[in-house]
Formats: structure tokens, sequence, C-alpha cells
């Protein structure tokens, strides 16, 4: 299996952008301590391998435990999430796969009562961004895989 195109590569302005992004908004509280759970479950939504096997890693290079990263597939009916935590993957998943009628204002209302308006922005610019990853790795078909040593990612000891 080979990527379709290396998009780094031929977009470099572009994707150093979307980097930018995602690590500035990764870093922030309260994103810092959710980002790999908001990340991961986008990814696995969007059906996006190569991202749901980075996101995998650097959580657990992080020190997330491996059971919470088996349950965020199944959040809702898992007690091991915080009600923040909560609240950021409903809206990780209103946000990756827009209802019809767009967000609803109770959604809206239950997401501001975890987070200041601040906050749920820059949780929502992060959402963006890794969905924005997810198609990319999808279109060009990004190996699972291919960039642990570029970023660090073998440290998890997973392969």
């Amino acid at each position: 299996m080979n990527n379709r195109l290396d998009y780094f590569k031929l977009s470099p302005q572009a994707s150093n952008k979307l980097v930018e992004l995602t690590l500035q908004l990764s870093k922030k509280p309260p994103l810092a301590d959710l980002a790999h759970l908001i990340m991961l479950r986008a990814s696995q939504l969007n059906g996006c391998a190569f991202c749901v096997d980075m996101h995998v890693k650097e959580a657990m290079i992080h020190g997330e435990r491996e059971l919470r990263l088996h349950h965020v597939a199944v959040w809702r009916e898992s007690g091991l999430f915080s009600p923040v935590e909560r609240a950021a993957l409903e809206w990780t998943e209103a946000l990756t796969q827009l209802p019809p009628h767009g967000i609803s204002n109770s959604l809206y209302a239950s997401a501001l009562e975890q987070f200041s308006e601040q906050e749920l922005s820059d949780l929502s610019f992060l959402i963006v961004a890794i969905n924005g990853w997810n198609r990319l790795n999808v279109a060009f078909q990004a190996i699972p895989g291919s960039s642990d040593e570029l970023f660090g990612l073998n440290k998890a000891n997973l392969n």
C-alpha cells in the first residue's frame, strides 16, 4: 500500500499552517488534557486509520490509560470519562457529523456548562483541524504508522 501523493511536499505552506494550528490549540488549557481524546474520536468517525493510529500512540506516550482509549468509541456507555471529557466528545461528534438541522440550542447550552466561550471556540477550531487532517489522510491513503519515526511515535512501543 502506498500513499496516493505526499501533500506535505506538494503543499508545504498549507500543511505547515495546519500543523501550527493543531499544535497551538492542543497545548491550550483545557484542550491539552482533551486533545488526544477529541482527535481520536473524530478520526474514528471519519475512518482515518492513519490518524487513529497516530492519536492512540500519542495518547499512550502522554500517559493515557489503554482502557480509556478502547472506550472512546463507546464513551456514552462508559463510566471512564469526566463530564468535561463527555462534553468535548459530544461536541466533537456533532461538529464531525453535522446534524441536518445544525447544532441544537440544547447541545450548545450543554457545552457551555463545561466550557467558557473561549474554550468552546478553541475546541471547535481543534475539531475543524482534525477533520481537515482526516480528510487529507483518507483522500490520499496515508499509511498508518508510516510517520512514527518522524513524529516520535515509536516511543509508544505499539508497532
